[in-house]
């Protein structure tokens, strides 16, 4: 019996965090992982960690919000991993401040890697997907989708991933191809931890505090969220389609 070929995935924004959890996860599941990053070096350790416990990984230098760059950097996974069938769009930066000192730049620059990112990816993978009748799609959200202070660009961006992930599920659906969407809350990251300077409390102060909120008493973890990942991109999963998983601990509505 000849085996079936390994699937690929790309995940973004892989370099460390979530999305290093992620294609970490991904490659523990048997698929093969190209890591992308704003810099290629930045990748390196994570594929080097998914090489050493036996997976297939390369790193990608691309900017998310280049439509080139994203081209050229599906295309060269395509040639070299194999044809993307998982994409997982994590991309992504803050600029927060409140509405008044929020700069355009500021605003132009998280719309353009969350949302126009995964838009362009999206829209770089979809047609290997559509050939081979199969594909899976996850974008990361947020809870601050349902709205947070000092991130109103942010805050749309992510909510607007929302509505991105509902209408690839129903223009794509038919090809065998799920668009879902996974917003955690409170994770121990790079990210919050800018977010606590941002604001001028002590990291391990402003985790407690965090945790003391959260129903299942601790602060989430990068790999929280990859499980979630995981169990969105697998084969048994065909029939889940559309949907927005709140990884937070508890309850979001």
């Amino acid at each position: 019996m000849t085996e079936s070929p390994q699937r690929v995935a790309i995940v973004t924004g892989a370099a460390r965090g979530i999305g290093a959890a992620t294609a970490r996860r991904l490659a523990a599941d048997g698929l093969a992982v190209a890591v992308v990053d704003l810099e290629e070096s930045a990748a390196k350790g994570t594929v080097e960690a998914i090489e050493s416990a036996g997976g297939r990984a390369m790193a990608v230098g691309a900017d998310v919000a280049d439509s080139a760059r994203v081209e050229d950097a599906v295309g060269r996974v395509a040639a070299e991993l194999g044809p993307p069938v998982v994409l997982v769009n994590n991309a992504g930066v803050t600029r927060d401040n409140l509405l008044f000192k929020m700069s355009e730049l500021d605003w132009d620059t998280v719309m353009g890697v969350h949302l126009r990112g995964s838009f362009l990816m999206t829209r770089a993978v979809q047609k290997y997907m559509v050939e081979h009748r199969f594909g899976r799609i996850v974008n990361l959200s947020s809870t601050s989708a349902l709205g947070n202070r000092g991130q109103a660009n942010y805050s749309t961006a992510k909510a607007g991933l929302q509505g991105f992930t509902k209408t690839l599920a129903i223009e794509l659906g038919k090809f065998g191809i799920t668009a879902n969407c996974i917003a955690p809350g409170f994770i121990v990251s790079d990210m919050t931890k800018a977010t606590a300077e941002r604001i001028g409390q002590d990291w391990d102060t402003y985790v407690a505090a965090r945790a003391a909120e959260i129903p299942v008493a601790r602060a989430g973890e990068p790999d929280d969220i990859a499980n979630a990942v995981s169990f969105f991109v697998s084969g048994s999963s065909g029939f889940v389609n559309g949907q927005v998983l709140y990884v937070a601990g508890g309850p979001k509505s």
